[in-house]
């Protein structure tokens, strides 16, 4: 996802994605960041305006609450178990939560990434070829839009609903172990006990997307439990049986939720719109949806490789935004792999594959003694 000021850039996003398209006017969007209990004042802030953290876990909490449709979920990992509130012992835990909301009549519906080492791959010589996981984490839901109708809203980021993840800096490492922390930490290398420790501190950056992205959001969350919840062969035979997409909402058929190009998405004077742009990496192996024809798969730029397409926009908004970058370069990314799994052969990376980056571009620590017009950076 990239969002901006709408005065701040001169950019038009990425064209001619899968997912989405620039939204110009997004209603709210809320950088939703680790919850922190100090406020600071960043430097050259538009307005001299002081930016104050959200806290996310709460906020996520609260949506659930207030949902009256649908809450859709996608996590890599997902524990029922888990108090969204740590320092609250009055709220439930999430599997009760989401249990009592579809008591309610809202549609619950999660995707959670399938471990298959477990039990599937015992005899299996291609072991590599058989895994993958996603790393989509987001939480869609309904919220109140005013005059008795609803709209889309979604939290999305790097923060599972699961022990051990934090929306605070402020995690310490033993004080907390017998109360808070004493059941949720996560440490997957050292033997933890409660006693002692140790307890991997682990927070991470969330937002929420309220607007008309976040119906891009929902289209990817329709796709990929389409393609999961397709019909096995006994359940193709049987006549009886309902079709696989039962379980979603067409929210195009529900009066009361607003459309994505409802007119309280059109008012472009107010200063707290960003625009966003939704991009995502994933295959037809996970999705539903993709084009058949060559060409109209072309105009989405996908691409087509061991006989999959390929949704790749993640890695084309990086190409865009550092090809457009005038001042600086900023990454911080847990997985930032390059594209060397494209290059023909390893040889190539001493002739045109470099990184050709200009000095000026490029805020590196250690490369800022460098003196030459350009750097050669390698990515490991």
């Amino acid at each position: 996802m990239v969002g901006r000021r709408r005065v701040a850039l001169d950019l038009c996003g990425v064209r001619h994605t899968s997912i989405s398209k620039l939204a110009t006017g997004l209603s709210g969007f809320i950088a939703q960041k680790r919850r922190t209990v100090c406020v600071f004042k960043l430097s050259e802030v538009r307005l001299g305006n002081c930016y104050r953290h959200g806290q996310c876990r709460r906020d996520v909490y609260d949506a659930i609450c207030q949902a009256q449709r649908l809450i859709y979920i996608i996590g890599w990992s997902v524990f029922q178990t888990i108090h969204l509130l740590r320092d609250d012992h009055d709220d439930m835990a999430l599997g009760d939560l989401l249990r009592r909301k579809s008591q309610e009549g809202v549609r619950v519906l999660l995707l959670v990434w399938d471990d298959p080492t477990s039990r599937r791959l015992r005899g299996i010589k291609m072991e590599t070829g058989t895994i993958f996981t996603h790393h989509q984490k987001k939480v869609i839901l309904d919220a109140d839009a005013g005059n008795h109708r609803r709209k889309i809203v979604d939290f999305m980021g790097g923060l599972d609903l699961c022990g051990g993840r934090y929306d605070t800096p402020k995690h310490t490492l033993f004080r907390t172990l017998q109360t808070f922390h004493k059941e949720d930490y996560y440490n997957p290398i050292f033997a933890v006990e409660d006693a002692r420790g140790p307890r991997e501190p682990w927070h991470d950056l969330h937002s929420k997307i309220d607007g008309p992205e976040a119906y891009d959001v929902l289209k990817n969350f329709e796709e990929r439990w389409l393609k999961a919840s397709k019909r096995s062969a006994a359940r193709k035979l049987s006549k009886l049986s309902r079709s696989h997409n039962d379980s979603l909402l067409w929210i195009n058929k529900i009066p009361d939720i607003i459309a994505i190009d409802d007119e309280i998405y059109s008012n472009d004077d107010d200063p707290e719109r960003w625009d966003v742009q939704i991009f995502r990496s994933i295959d037809s192996n996970s999705v539903k949806g993709f084009p058949k024809d060559p060409r109209e798969a072309t105009s989405k730029n996908l691409v087509c490789g061991k006989n999959e397409l390929i949704d790749m926009s993640v890695h084309t908004s990086y190409v865009n935004a550092i090809r457009g970058a005038q001042h600086f370069i900023y990454i911080e990314n847990q997985y930032f792999l390059g594209s060397s799994f494209n290059w023909d052969s390893h040889r190539d990376v001493g002739e045109h594959k470099n990184l050709l980056v200009p000095h000026d571009h490029l805020k590196f620590p250690k490369f800022r003694t460098v003196k030459y017009s350009t750097l050669q950076v390698l990515i490991i």
